[in-house]
């Protein structure tokens, strides 16, 4: 790569990089469906015509957001599966997930959590699909698990989706928390208990 190449790509990255904070600050408070494109170009301080060489228009822009946020879940979970096969561990342990993802990226779990079932097409199906591939995942673990023994693939898909849905149940008890000024203890309790319920739901659930 000659130097002035190197110089193109690392403003393209910077250009790119500036588009989707501009997006997730404009976000804050609102849903994507309301949001302009020129806003946005605004904000970041580049010109429409740039934004188009990095996304086809405000769609692609809110599924690159999508997988940003949702990149490192895979690993995670994977790794809270393969850790230990006790339960109460694994709860706390994916409490614990939950809590960094949103500590992490609050702005990014808030533009999830509201486009999840929001009215742009596009960024709804990347949300589903990333969460699918996550519930694959947690299906292949929790299915070769004894307590599994006997259970059909639809009934280890269902058991899979609830925890799913669980992580962003949980996800939103933590930024609705945060927005009353509380500490985190209350959710975090009250999620691990939920999975404790999960769980021994799971265990006498009828092979």
């Amino acid at each position: 790569m000659s130097p002035s190449t190197g110089i193109r790509e690392a403003q393209r990255r910077r250009t790119r990089r500036a588009l989707l904070d501009a997006a997730l600050a404009q976000l804050e408070e609102r849903s994507l469906g309301s949001l302009g494109l020129r806003e946005v170009t605004r904000a970041a301080g580049v010109t429409p015509t740039a934004f188009y060489r990095h996304f086809g228009g405000m769609d692609e822009l809110g599924a690159a957001l999508v997988e940003e946020a949702l990149a490192s879940l895979h690993e995670t979970v994977r790794g809270i599966l393969a850790e230990t096969g006790d339960a109460e561990r694994r709860g706390d342990a994916a409490v614990r997930c939950v809590a960094e993802l949103v500590r992490g990226r609050p702005a990014h779990v808030r533009f999830l959590v509201r486009e999840r079932h929001g009215g742009v097409p596009a960024v709804r199906e990347a949300i589903a699909r990333q969460l699918d591939a996550v519930a694959s995942e947690m299906a292949a673990a929790l299915g070769a698990d004894p307590v599994s023994a006997g259970w059909n693939a639809p009934d280890v898909t269902m058991l899979s989706r609830l925890l799913v849905d669980h992580m962003f149940m949980t996800a939103s008890a933590f930024l609705a928390a945060s927005l009353r000024g509380e500490d985190w203890s209350a959710a975090a309790a009250t999620a691990r208990s939920q999975l404790r319920l999960i769980h021994l739901g799971r265990v006498h659930w009828p092979g």
